[in-house]
């Protein structure tokens, strides 16, 4: 009987389907919050393990939780846990500890070659958070789109081993989930950061390569084709690689980006309205062979056949109702219904832009917690 799994194991037995309970000891607003995604999951604070040891019903307590094992108990940084396991174990329930907690799932990070594209693609997948990343290897150069800062080095070190060097770090527009890496890989690197031209007048602070629509970016023996997408917000920059979509949050596999967090709710609809024009008069037009890769996914997004969150444009349009709506239609159903705010949003996207320096163990709290991006 183990004692504990790495957040990399869980991850591994939660992929091939393997039967197992989480149980999460964190408290009730804490898991509503975020949580990790699992077939059986159930939440149980600490203090009524706490309780149940002083009462000594804790092989009580277990049973009436109607627990399937093995049991992976969960708490912020594996500490609570590691004792409920312990608990657990000595009531003869086969129980282990999740190491370093939430705070070590959300450090797992995988990387997976997307097939069928016609140039080298590689995508990285949180799965803490559904952000996803992507490294473009040609020759003996790289380019890493909307890389994130807590994986910097990563990107450095794969684009290395494949005897590649990074040339440029791009961010599709101003992220407002999490905290972008492209000054972090560019002092780790020879890269350059990147950026869409209109993140100028969101207050850009710090230099960068700006594009605008239809300007390439070369990678070795091929090219990121900018394609201004304006919609989940107004700079948002997409690029096109061969027979690839980098489609970030424009166009999601099962999704649209949602309008309002630049704006805030006054200015959704306008945006939305511009959303619509994006996807039905730029998108929607290319080949539907195009190879859709986007930027978030959720634990209900399905994955292709090699693994990756990708998909033929021509399945994503039969996926998401939202493209079968009429514009007022459309703009009406994404403006009005939208889900809670990605934490702290107002502060990643000061740092995303420069207005504000924070260290790395900052960066990483500031972003900790499930993806709101979608509508």
């Amino acid at each position: 009987m183990a004692d504990a799994l790495s957040a990399a194991e869980l991850y591994d037995r939660l992929r091939r389907g393997e039967p197992l309970t989480l149980l999460d000891v964190r408290n009730r607003d804490e898991f509503e919050t975020w949580h990790i995604d699992a077939p059986k999951t159930v939440q149980t604070p600490y203090a009524e393990f706490l309780s149940a040891k002083v009462r000594d019903d804790v092989p009580e307590l277990a049973e009436s939780l109607d627990l399937d094992e093995p049991v992976v108990a969960v708490c912020p940084r594996g500490d609570a846990s590691d004792r409920v396991a312990s608990l657990l174990r000595d009531a003869g329930v086969d129980a282990m500890n999740l190491e370093d907690g939430m705070n070590g799932w959300s450090r797992v990070y995988v990387a997976r070659e997307v097939e069928g594209s016609d140039e080298t693609v590689f995508q990285y997948e949180r799965p803490s958070s559904g952000c996803l990343s992507y490294l473009v290897v040609s020759g003996d150069e790289a380019a890493v789109v909307d890389p994130l800062r807590a994986f910097a080095d990563r990107y450095v070190e794969d684009a290395r081993e494949r005897d590649a060097e990074l040339r440029y770090a791009v961010d599709t527009h101003v992220h407002a989930d999490h905290v972008s890496g492209i000054r972090e890989v560019a002092e780790r690197s020879e890269a350059e950061p990147v950026m869409p031209s209109g993140a100028r007048e969101r207050g850009l602070a710090f230099d960068a390569k700006l594009v605008e629509d239809g300007e390439f970016v070369a990678v070795g023996e091929t090219a990121l084709t900018a394609v201004h997408a304006p919609g989940h917000t107004s700079e948002m920059t997409l690029f096109r690689l061969g027979n690839a979509l980098f489609s970030a949050d424009t166009l999601f596999l099962d999704g649209v980006g949602r309008p309002d967090l630049q704006a805030g709710a006054e200015g959704a609809s306008s945006l939305a309205d511009d959303l619509y024009e994006t996807l039905h008069d730029r998108l929607l037009a290319l080949p539907e062979t195009t190879i859709v890769a986007p930027g978030h996914v959720h634990i209900r997004t399905p994955r292709a056949e090699d693994g990756t969150f990708t998909a033929r444009l021509a399945t994503v349009r039969e996926s998401v109702p939202l493209l079968e709506l009429d514009r007022e239609r459309f703009v009406e159903r994404v403006a009005d219904d939208l889900p809670p705010r990605p934490a702290n949003y107002e502060e990643i996207v000061a740092v995303n832009l420069g207005e504000r320096d924070v260290g790395e163990e900052t960066a990483f709290e500031l972003e900790l917690g499930p993806n709101n991006c979608a509508v």
